[in-house]
Protein backbone atom coordinates (compact mmCIF):
# COMPACT_ATOMS: atom_id res chain seq x y z
CA UNK A 1 0.00 0.00 0.00
CA UNK A 2 1.00 3.43 -0.71
CA UNK A 3 1.43 6.28 1.17
CA UNK A 4 -1.21 8.37 -0.12
CA UNK A 5 -3.67 5.24 -0.65
CA UNK A 6 -6.27 3.64 1.62
CA UNK A 7 -7.43 0.14 0.55
CA UNK A 8 -10.30 -1.23 1.26
CA UNK A 9 -7.87 -3.69 3.83
CA UNK A 10 -6.30 -0.92 5.66
CA UNK A 11 -9.77 0.70 6.51
CA UNK A 12 -11.54 -2.88 7.62
CA UNK A 13 -9.13 -3.36 10.36
CA UNK A 14 -9.88 0.09 11.47
CA UNK A 15 -13.41 0.66 12.15
CA UNK A 16 -15.28 1.70 15.24
CA UNK A 17 -18.81 0.39 16.67
CA UNK A 18 -21.44 2.91 14.47
CA UNK A 19 -24.61 3.59 15.88
CA UNK A 20 -23.90 3.21 19.38
CA UNK A 21 -24.65 6.25 21.95
CA UNK A 22 -27.36 8.85 21.06
CA UNK A 23 -27.63 12.90 21.94
CA UNK A 24 -27.89 11.50 25.84
CA UNK A 25 -24.86 9.45 26.08
CA UNK A 26 -23.08 11.83 24.55
CA UNK A 27 -24.33 14.30 26.49
CA UNK A 28 -23.42 12.11 29.69
CA UNK A 29 -19.82 11.52 28.05
CA UNK A 30 -19.31 15.41 27.95
CA UNK A 31 -20.63 15.96 31.45
CA UNK A 32 -18.49 12.72 32.94
CA UNK A 33 -15.73 14.26 30.92
CA UNK A 34 -16.04 17.18 33.51
CA UNK A 35 -17.77 16.34 36.66
CA UNK A 36 -14.55 15.82 38.95
CA UNK A 37 -13.64 19.82 38.38
CA UNK A 38 -16.77 20.39 40.42
CA UNK A 39 -15.55 18.41 43.29
CA UNK A 40 -11.70 20.08 43.76
CA UNK A 41 -9.23 22.74 42.35
CA UNK A 42 -11.76 25.15 41.02
CA UNK A 43 -12.05 26.52 44.57
CA UNK A 44 -8.27 27.55 44.44
CA UNK A 45 -9.56 30.48 42.24
CA UNK A 46 -11.48 32.18 44.91
CA UNK A 47 -8.38 32.06 46.90
CA UNK A 48 -6.59 33.52 43.89
CA UNK A 49 -9.09 36.13 43.54
CA UNK A 50 -11.80 36.37 45.86
CA UNK A 51 -15.12 34.91 45.51
CA UNK A 52 -16.49 38.21 43.07
CA UNK A 53 -12.95 38.09 41.33
CA UNK A 54 -13.92 34.14 40.73
CA UNK A 55 -17.11 34.78 39.98
CA UNK A 56 -15.65 37.34 36.75
CA UNK A 57 -13.19 34.64 35.90
CA UNK A 58 -15.99 31.70 35.66
CA UNK A 59 -17.90 34.04 33.58
CA UNK A 60 -15.33 34.73 31.04
CA UNK A 61 -14.46 30.92 31.12
CA UNK A 62 -17.80 29.70 31.18
CA UNK A 63 -19.03 32.21 28.04
CA UNK A 64 -14.98 30.67 26.45
CA UNK A 65 -16.72 27.38 26.18
CA UNK A 66 -20.27 28.01 25.65
CA UNK A 67 -19.21 29.54 22.32
CA UNK A 68 -16.52 27.11 21.46
CA UNK A 69 -19.16 24.14 21.89
CA UNK A 70 -21.94 26.13 19.60
CA UNK A 71 -18.64 26.18 16.93
CA UNK A 72 -17.73 22.67 17.70
CA UNK A 73 -21.53 21.81 17.07
CA UNK A 74 -21.74 23.05 13.63
CA UNK A 75 -18.07 21.17 12.83
CA UNK A 76 -19.22 18.27 14.70
CA UNK A 77 -22.55 17.91 12.55
CA UNK A 78 -20.92 18.74 9.16
CA UNK A 79 -17.83 16.35 9.80
CA UNK A 80 -18.42 13.88 11.72
CA UNK A 81 -14.99 11.86 12.43
CA UNK A 82 -13.36 10.41 15.39
CA UNK A 83 -10.81 12.78 15.30
CA UNK A 84 -13.09 16.14 16.91
CA UNK A 85 -10.29 19.31 16.93
CA UNK A 86 -7.75 17.74 14.44
CA UNK A 87 -10.41 16.75 11.96
CA UNK A 88 -12.03 20.33 12.21
CA UNK A 89 -8.51 21.76 11.97
CA UNK A 90 -7.38 19.19 9.16
CA UNK A 91 -9.68 20.42 6.48
CA UNK A 92 -9.48 23.99 7.27
CA UNK A 93 -5.61 24.79 7.68
CA UNK A 94 -4.12 21.07 5.89
CA UNK A 95 -2.05 18.60 7.21
CA UNK A 96 -0.14 20.81 9.57
CA UNK A 97 -2.86 22.69 11.01
CA UNK A 98 -4.67 19.70 11.62
CA UNK A 99 -1.47 17.59 13.37
CA UNK A 100 -0.92 20.82 15.65
CA UNK A 101 -4.56 21.22 17.04
CA UNK A 102 -4.29 17.21 17.51
CA UNK A 103 -1.26 17.20 19.36
CA UNK A 104 -2.33 19.72 21.62
CA UNK A 105 -5.22 17.80 22.36
CA UNK A 106 -3.42 14.63 23.38
CA UNK A 107 -1.20 16.90 25.85
CA UNK A 108 -4.74 17.59 27.52
CA UNK A 109 -5.77 14.29 26.83
CA UNK A 110 -2.48 12.19 27.88
CA UNK A 111 -2.08 14.23 30.74
CA UNK A 112 -4.95 14.75 32.43
CA UNK A 113 -6.00 11.20 33.50
CA UNK A 114 -2.59 11.05 34.77
CA UNK A 115 -2.28 13.98 37.07
CA UNK A 116 -6.62 12.57 38.34
CA UNK A 117 -5.01 9.12 39.14
CA UNK A 118 -2.89 10.67 41.55
CA UNK A 119 -5.92 12.56 43.06
CA UNK A 120 -7.64 8.99 43.04
CA UNK A 121 -4.73 7.59 45.03
CA UNK A 122 -4.93 10.20 47.52
CA UNK A 123 -8.57 9.55 47.64
CA UNK A 124 -8.29 5.83 48.30
CA UNK A 125 -5.36 7.06 50.27
CA UNK A 126 -7.95 8.70 52.47
CA UNK A 127 -10.42 5.46 52.71
CA UNK A 128 -8.82 2.70 53.43
CA UNK A 129 -4.98 4.04 53.27
CA UNK A 130 -3.72 2.29 50.23
CA UNK A 131 -1.97 4.64 47.43
CA UNK A 132 1.04 5.28 45.11
CA UNK A 133 1.79 2.92 41.83
CA UNK A 134 -0.57 -0.05 42.96
CA UNK A 135 -3.01 2.41 42.98
CA UNK A 136 -2.72 4.13 39.58
CA UNK A 137 -1.86 0.41 37.73
CA UNK A 138 -4.97 -0.47 39.16
CA UNK A 139 -7.06 2.04 38.30
CA UNK A 140 -5.69 2.00 34.71
CA UNK A 141 -5.77 -2.03 34.27
CA UNK A 142 -9.49 -2.13 35.31
CA UNK A 143 -10.76 1.02 33.46
CA UNK A 144 -8.96 0.51 30.16
CA UNK A 145 -9.86 -3.15 30.25
CA UNK A 146 -13.70 -2.31 30.55
CA UNK A 147 -13.11 0.09 27.58
CA UNK A 148 -11.63 -2.82 25.81
CA UNK A 149 -14.56 -4.92 26.01
CA UNK A 150 -16.98 -2.45 23.71
CA UNK A 151 -17.88 1.32 23.61
CA UNK A 152 -21.25 0.81 24.47
CA UNK A 153 -20.35 -0.79 27.49
CA UNK A 154 -18.19 1.33 28.94
CA UNK A 155 -20.22 4.31 28.19
CA UNK A 156 -23.45 2.84 30.40
CA UNK A 157 -20.49 2.50 33.17
CA UNK A 158 -19.59 5.58 32.29
CA UNK A 159 -23.20 7.14 32.74
CA UNK A 160 -23.91 4.80 35.98
CA UNK A 161 -20.59 6.33 37.53
CA UNK A 162 -21.10 9.61 36.27
CA UNK A 163 -24.64 10.03 38.17
CA UNK A 164 -23.59 9.03 41.03
CA UNK A 165 -21.35 12.37 41.25
CA UNK A 166 -24.35 14.60 39.94
CA UNK A 167 -26.21 13.04 42.86
CA UNK A 168 -23.52 14.57 45.20
CA UNK A 169 -23.47 17.22 43.39
CA UNK A 170 -27.03 18.19 43.60
CA UNK A 171 -27.83 16.62 47.09
CA UNK A 172 -25.13 19.06 48.50
CA UNK A 173 -26.48 21.69 46.70
CA UNK A 174 -30.00 21.38 48.43
CA UNK A 175 -28.62 20.91 51.66
CA UNK A 176 -26.56 23.88 51.77
CA UNK A 177 -29.67 26.67 50.38
CA UNK A 178 -31.23 27.02 53.47
CA UNK A 179 -27.90 27.72 55.19
CA UNK A 180 -26.93 30.67 52.28
CA UNK A 181 -25.78 34.16 53.70
CA UNK A 182 -24.29 36.66 50.80
CA UNK A 183 -22.24 37.97 53.53
CA UNK A 184 -20.06 34.55 53.37
CA UNK A 185 -19.41 35.70 49.97
CA UNK A 186 -17.41 38.58 50.98
CA UNK A 187 -15.27 37.50 53.97
CA UNK A 188 -11.95 37.84 52.34
CA UNK A 189 -10.75 41.36 53.52
CA UNK A 190 -9.36 44.01 50.60
CA UNK A 191 -5.68 43.87 50.24
CA UNK A 192 -3.71 46.17 48.78
CA UNK A 193 -3.80 45.48 45.36
CA UNK A 194 -4.65 47.73 42.61
CA UNK A 195 -8.97 48.00 42.78
CA UNK A 196 -8.73 46.09 45.56
CA UNK A 197 -12.32 45.85 46.80
CA UNK A 198 -14.35 43.51 49.10
CA UNK A 199 -15.68 42.04 45.70
CA UNK A 200 -12.04 42.23 44.23
CA UNK A 201 -10.06 41.50 47.43
CA UNK A 202 -7.31 40.46 45.43
CA UNK A 203 -7.88 43.45 42.52
CA UNK A 204 -8.13 42.73 38.81
CA UNK A 205 -4.99 40.65 38.53
CA UNK A 206 -6.83 38.30 40.93
CA UNK A 207 -9.04 37.38 37.94
CA UNK A 208 -6.44 37.07 35.51
CA UNK A 209 -4.66 34.59 38.00
CA UNK A 210 -8.58 32.85 38.42
CA UNK A 211 -8.45 32.11 34.72
CA UNK A 212 -7.35 28.39 34.98
CA UNK A 213 -8.79 27.31 38.02
CA UNK A 214 -12.26 28.71 36.52
CA UNK A 215 -11.27 26.19 33.36
CA UNK A 216 -11.41 23.27 35.91
CA UNK A 217 -15.31 23.80 35.66
CA UNK A 218 -15.83 23.04 31.79
CA UNK A 219 -12.30 21.12 31.09
CA UNK A 220 -12.45 18.98 28.58
CA UNK A 221 -16.23 19.20 27.45
CA UNK A 222 -15.03 19.97 23.37
CA UNK A 223 -14.42 16.07 23.49
CA UNK A 224 -17.40 14.91 22.74
CA UNK A 225 -17.01 15.49 19.05
CA UNK A 226 -14.00 12.64 19.20
CA UNK A 227 -17.30 9.96 19.91
CA UNK A 228 -18.55 11.47 16.25
CA UNK A 229 -18.10 8.14 14.11
CA UNK A 230 -19.78 6.11 16.79
CA UNK A 231 -23.59 8.52 17.28
CA UNK A 232 -26.38 7.27 15.76
CA UNK A 233 -27.01 10.13 13.84
CA UNK A 234 -24.10 12.59 14.07
CA UNK A 235 -25.87 15.58 12.45
CA UNK A 236 -28.38 15.65 14.62
CA UNK A 237 -26.71 13.85 17.98
CA UNK A 238 -23.83 15.41 18.21
CA UNK A 239 -24.85 19.33 18.34
CA UNK A 240 -27.87 18.16 20.73
CA UNK A 241 -25.16 16.30 22.85
CA UNK A 242 -22.38 18.54 23.07
CA UNK A 243 -24.57 21.76 23.78
CA UNK A 244 -26.73 19.81 26.53
CA UNK A 245 -23.74 18.55 28.43
CA UNK A 246 -22.29 22.23 28.51
CA UNK A 247 -25.82 24.08 29.39
CA UNK A 248 -25.62 21.32 32.63
CA UNK A 249 -22.02 21.85 33.69
CA UNK A 250 -23.30 25.71 33.12
CA UNK A 251 -25.64 24.85 36.29
CA UNK A 252 -23.48 22.93 38.65
CA UNK A 253 -20.68 25.59 37.97
CA UNK A 254 -23.39 28.05 39.45
CA UNK A 255 -24.57 25.25 42.16
CA UNK A 256 -21.05 25.15 43.82
CA UNK A 257 -19.50 28.38 43.16
CA UNK A 258 -22.47 29.99 44.77
CA UNK A 259 -23.32 27.95 47.53
CA UNK A 260 -20.58 26.35 48.71
CA UNK A 261 -18.91 29.75 49.40
CA UNK A 262 -22.12 31.02 50.72
CA UNK A 263 -22.71 28.79 53.36
CA UNK A 264 -19.08 27.57 53.98
CA UNK A 265 -17.28 31.24 53.67
CA UNK A 266 -14.87 32.28 50.70
CA UNK A 267 -11.94 32.22 52.44
CA UNK A 268 -12.49 28.86 53.71
CA UNK A 269 -13.84 27.26 50.67
CA UNK A 270 -10.94 28.87 48.79
CA UNK A 271 -8.33 27.26 50.42
CA UNK A 272 -10.02 23.58 50.88
CA UNK A 273 -8.72 20.51 49.41
CA UNK A 274 -12.51 18.99 49.67
CA UNK A 275 -14.89 21.82 49.15
CA UNK A 276 -18.25 20.13 49.11
CA UNK A 277 -17.23 18.35 52.31
CA UNK A 278 -15.49 20.98 54.08
CA UNK A 279 -19.19 23.11 53.26
CA UNK A 280 -21.41 20.63 54.79
CA UNK A 281 -19.11 19.84 57.71
CA UNK A 282 -19.21 23.67 58.56
CA UNK A 283 -23.01 24.04 58.38
CA UNK A 284 -23.06 20.89 60.70
CA UNK A 285 -24.37 17.94 57.93
CA UNK A 286 -21.38 15.58 58.89
CA UNK A 287 -23.55 12.08 58.06
CA UNK A 288 -23.87 13.86 53.56
CA UNK A 289 -20.46 15.32 54.30
CA UNK A 290 -19.28 11.54 55.08
CA UNK A 291 -21.10 10.33 52.09
CA UNK A 292 -20.13 12.99 49.39
CA UNK A 293 -16.37 12.21 50.68
CA UNK A 294 -16.79 8.38 49.28
CA UNK A 295 -18.79 9.95 46.03
CA UNK A 296 -16.47 12.20 45.17
CA UNK A 297 -14.54 9.18 43.81
CA UNK A 298 -17.25 8.45 41.74
CA UNK A 299 -16.45 12.07 39.81
CA UNK A 300 -12.65 11.52 39.75
CA UNK A 301 -13.94 7.95 38.20
CA UNK A 302 -15.76 9.48 35.67
CA UNK A 303 -13.33 12.14 34.58
CA UNK A 304 -10.47 9.28 34.92
CA UNK A 305 -13.03 7.10 32.80
CA UNK A 306 -14.23 9.21 30.11
CA UNK A 307 -10.57 10.91 29.14
CA UNK A 308 -9.32 7.65 28.27
CA UNK A 309 -11.79 7.11 26.23
CA UNK A 310 -11.41 10.24 24.65
CA UNK A 311 -7.56 9.67 23.80
CA UNK A 312 -7.91 6.68 22.40
CA UNK A 313 -10.40 8.18 19.76
CA UNK A 314 -7.81 10.72 19.17
CA UNK A 315 -4.94 8.41 18.94
CA UNK A 316 -6.82 6.36 16.66
CA UNK A 317 -8.07 9.21 14.12
CA UNK A 318 -4.61 10.21 14.25
CA UNK A 319 -2.66 6.71 13.57
CA UNK A 320 -5.60 6.19 10.71
CA UNK A 321 -4.65 9.39 8.73
CA UNK A 322 -0.95 8.09 9.44
CA UNK A 323 0.53 11.05 11.78
CA UNK A 324 1.41 8.95 14.40
CA UNK A 325 2.13 4.84 14.04
CA UNK A 326 -0.73 3.38 11.58
CA UNK A 327 -0.39 0.63 13.92
CA UNK A 328 -1.97 2.03 16.58
CA UNK A 329 -5.14 2.72 15.20
CA UNK A 330 -6.15 -1.39 14.52
CA UNK A 331 -9.48 -1.91 16.06
CA UNK A 332 -10.37 -5.30 17.34
CA UNK A 333 -13.12 -7.67 16.86
CA UNK A 334 -15.30 -5.79 18.89
CA UNK A 335 -14.62 -2.30 16.73
CA UNK A 336 -12.57 -1.39 19.52
CA UNK A 337 -8.73 0.88 19.36
CA UNK A 338 -7.67 -1.56 21.79
CA UNK A 339 -3.55 -0.07 21.09
CA UNK A 340 -5.13 3.43 21.18
CA UNK A 341 -6.50 2.40 24.33
CA UNK A 342 -3.37 0.74 25.67
CA UNK A 343 -0.32 2.27 24.58
CA UNK A 344 -1.10 6.14 25.90
CA UNK A 345 -2.60 3.85 29.30
CA UNK A 346 1.35 2.86 29.87
CA UNK A 347 2.86 5.96 29.21
CA UNK A 348 0.18 7.71 31.08
CA UNK A 349 0.45 5.42 34.57
CA UNK A 350 4.50 6.08 34.06
CA UNK A 351 3.83 9.66 34.28
CA UNK A 352 1.89 8.96 37.10
CA UNK A 353 4.49 7.86 39.08
CA UNK A 354 6.20 11.76 39.43
CA UNK A 355 3.36 12.16 41.89
CA UNK A 356 3.23 15.57 40.65
CA UNK A 357 -0.79 15.60 39.61
CA UNK A 358 -0.83 19.72 39.73
CA UNK A 359 2.01 19.90 37.51
CA UNK A 360 0.35 17.76 35.00
CA UNK A 361 -3.12 19.23 35.15
CA UNK A 362 -1.28 22.45 34.55
CA UNK A 363 0.28 21.17 31.51
CA UNK A 364 -3.29 20.18 29.89
CA UNK A 365 -4.88 22.96 30.53
CA UNK A 366 -2.25 24.97 28.25
CA UNK A 367 -2.34 22.08 25.77
CA UNK A 368 -6.66 22.76 26.14
CA UNK A 369 -6.00 26.50 25.51
CA UNK A 370 -3.68 25.81 22.40
CA UNK A 371 -6.37 23.70 21.12
CA UNK A 372 -9.33 25.72 21.45
CA UNK A 373 -8.09 28.51 19.47
CA UNK A 374 -6.81 26.32 16.57
CA UNK A 375 -10.13 24.46 17.07
CA UNK A 376 -11.93 28.34 17.16
CA UNK A 377 -9.73 29.89 13.92
CA UNK A 378 -10.84 26.47 12.15
CA UNK A 379 -14.48 26.91 12.50
CA UNK A 380 -13.58 30.73 11.01
CA UNK A 381 -11.71 29.37 8.54
CA UNK A 382 -13.89 26.97 6.97
CA UNK A 383 -16.97 29.54 7.31
CA UNK A 384 -14.76 31.66 5.02
CA UNK A 385 -13.39 28.80 2.44
CA UNK A 386 -15.96 26.31 2.29
CA UNK A 387 -18.95 28.16 2.53
CA UNK A 388 -20.66 25.42 0.83
CA UNK A 389 -19.97 23.03 3.43
CA UNK A 390 -23.28 20.70 4.12
CA UNK A 391 -23.95 22.31 7.95
CA UNK A 392 -26.76 20.17 9.33
CA UNK A 393 -26.71 22.67 12.44
CA UNK A 394 -25.19 26.44 12.21
CA UNK A 395 -23.54 28.32 15.06
CA UNK A 396 -25.78 31.17 15.97
CA UNK A 397 -23.47 34.47 15.64
CA UNK A 398 -21.49 32.17 13.15
CA UNK A 399 -17.72 33.23 13.17
CA UNK A 400 -18.44 36.32 15.73
CA UNK A 401 -19.64 33.53 17.85
CA UNK A 402 -16.14 31.37 17.02
CA UNK A 403 -14.08 35.08 17.70
CA UNK A 404 -15.17 35.09 20.89
CA UNK A 405 -13.99 32.00 21.53
CA UNK A 406 -10.86 32.69 20.07
CA UNK A 407 -10.04 35.79 21.85
CA UNK A 408 -11.02 34.49 25.22
CA UNK A 409 -8.82 31.26 24.65
CA UNK A 410 -5.82 32.86 24.56
CA UNK A 411 -6.24 35.26 27.23
CA UNK A 412 -6.67 32.16 29.30
CA UNK A 413 -3.66 31.04 27.87
CA UNK A 414 -1.56 34.02 28.94
CA UNK A 415 -3.59 33.33 32.39
CA UNK A 416 -1.97 30.11 32.63
CA UNK A 417 1.59 31.59 32.31
CA UNK A 418 0.97 33.65 35.14
CA UNK A 419 -0.09 30.99 37.39
CA UNK A 420 2.42 28.36 36.38
CA UNK A 421 5.40 29.12 33.93
CA UNK A 422 7.24 25.99 34.65
CA UNK A 423 3.96 24.34 33.43
CA UNK A 424 4.00 26.84 30.49
CA UNK A 425 7.65 26.03 29.83
CA UNK A 426 7.60 22.14 29.50
CA UNK A 427 4.51 21.79 27.71
CA UNK A 428 5.91 23.53 24.59
CA UNK A 429 8.91 21.28 24.99
CA UNK A 430 6.12 18.48 24.58
CA UNK A 431 4.36 20.38 21.44
CA UNK A 432 8.03 21.09 19.64
CA UNK A 433 8.98 17.61 20.17
CA UNK A 434 5.69 16.50 18.54
CA UNK A 435 5.83 19.15 16.03
CA UNK A 436 9.52 18.21 15.21
CA UNK A 437 8.09 14.19 14.86
CA UNK A 438 5.49 15.63 12.19
CA UNK A 439 8.03 18.06 10.15
CA UNK A 440 10.40 15.50 9.91
CA UNK A 441 8.76 12.12 9.69
CA UNK A 442 5.29 12.35 9.28
CA UNK A 443 4.04 14.41 7.35
CA UNK A 444 5.82 12.07 4.64
CA UNK A 445 3.83 9.08 5.61
CA UNK A 446 0.12 10.21 5.29
CA UNK A 447 -2.55 8.36 4.06
CA UNK A 448 -4.30 11.03 2.41
CA UNK A 449 -2.53 14.31 1.08
CA UNK A 450 -5.59 16.10 1.42
CA UNK A 451 -8.69 16.12 4.52
CA UNK A 452 -11.18 15.66 1.47
CA UNK A 453 -9.55 12.99 0.31
CA UNK A 454 -9.31 10.97 3.28
CA UNK A 455 -13.26 11.81 4.57
CA UNK A 456 -14.17 10.60 0.88
CA UNK A 457 -12.15 7.41 1.12
CA UNK A 458 -13.47 6.36 4.17
CA UNK A 459 -17.14 7.37 3.36
CA UNK A 460 -17.01 4.97 0.29
CA UNK A 461 -15.02 2.36 2.44
CA UNK A 462 -17.75 2.58 4.84
CA UNK A 463 -20.20 2.21 2.36
CA UNK A 464 -18.57 -0.86 1.11
CA UNK A 465 -17.82 -2.45 4.76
Amino acid sequence: MSDTDIDRGYLEKRQLQRGTAGWVLLAGLGVSYVISGDFAGWNFGIGEAGWGGFVIAAILMGLMYFTLVLSLAEMSAAIPAAGGGYSFARQAMGPAGGYLTGLAVLIEYALAPAAIVIFIGAAVESLIGLDGPIVYAVFYAVFVGIHLAGVGEALKVMMVISGLAVFAILATSLALVPHFDAANLFDIAPTEAALASSFLPYGIFGVWAALPFAMWLFLAVEGVPLAAEEARDPARDMPKGIIGAMVFLLVTAALVTILLAGAGGAEMIGQSGVPLVDALDAVGIGWLATLVNVLALAGLIASFFSIIYGYSRLVFALSRAGYLPRALSITNDRKVPARALIVPGVLGFLASLSGQGDLMLAMAVVGATISYALMAWSHIELRRTQPNLARPYRTPGGTATSGIALVLSLVALTGVFAFDPRAFLFTLILFAIGAAYFFFYSRHHLVAKTAEEEFAMLETAQAEI
